[in-house]
């Protein structure tokens, strides 16, 4: 399969004018990624550009620090799916995980879940690079049993981005029924091939485009 079939095709810099939104749309129709992931305030002229095809448009809240309130992120969750939404990319409380407070972690994450109801997929951004190999693993097992259907490594807005030995360890702590998806930092076809052999089932980049040109040259 394509590795076009794994890229969110991604934008999220706060400088993304109307016309970068419906580039990224543009292009993504033309590619066949799986979908576009844009900022809350852009989910409308998504969903707009792209209702003729099986692009999927995806979103971001409590981005990207995850230090909003539960009430606020369901909020937002549910705003954008009435806009168009169909998957969801919430962060963290990343704070509360260091603050050992799993139950109110938990709970962030099932206020989101609860919001989509089966109307859009839900991933959990768990911001790998500041956590703890410990803190990984324990998120992870909270995203799982809150019901989300991914856990994905970044924002692509904090110290670092996805690894390939951070990608392996979501995969062997969430088992094969669950999504992971890898984000940050993803530039090139060799990097994005290393994900998904590590386990990643879903690519966030900006640099889709390059990766899938290099695939064809590899072939």
């Amino acid at each position: 399969m394509s590795l076009a079939k794994y890229i969110d095709h991604t934008i999220l810099k706060a400088e993304a004018t109307e016309e970068d939104v419906k580039k990224l749309c543009k292009e993504a129709k033309e590619y066949g990624f799986v979908s576009v992931c844009v900022n809350p305030y852009y989910v409308s002229l998504a969903a707009q550009e792209l209702r003729d095809s099986e692009v999927k448009v995806c979103t971001v809240i409590g981005f990207p620090l995850g230090a909003t309130t539960r009430e606020v992120k369901a909020f937002e969750t549910n705003q954008a799916i009435e806009k168009g939404a169909q998957e969801v990319d919430m962060v963290i409380n990343i704070g509360a995980l260091k603050s050992k407070k799993y139950d109110e972690v938990k709970a962030d994450i099932e206020a989101v879940v609860n919001a989509a109801k089966g109307r859009a997929l839900v991933k959990v951004i768990i911001e790998t690079c500041l956590l703890t190999e410990e803190e990984k693993v324990q998120i992870c097992t909270i995203a799982k049993n809150a019901g989300a259907d991914f856990v994905k490594t970044s924002t692509g807005f904090s110290t670092g981005g996805a690894t390939v030995e951070d990608v392996a360890l979501m995969r062997e702590t969430v088992g094969e029924e669950m999504g992971v998806k890898a984000s940050g930092g993803i530039r090139d076809y060799k990097t994005a091939k290393a994900m998904l052999e590590a386990g990643a089932n879903r690519l966030g980049m900006s640099a889709g485009i390059a990766v899938v040109k290099a695939e064809k040259e590899e072939a």
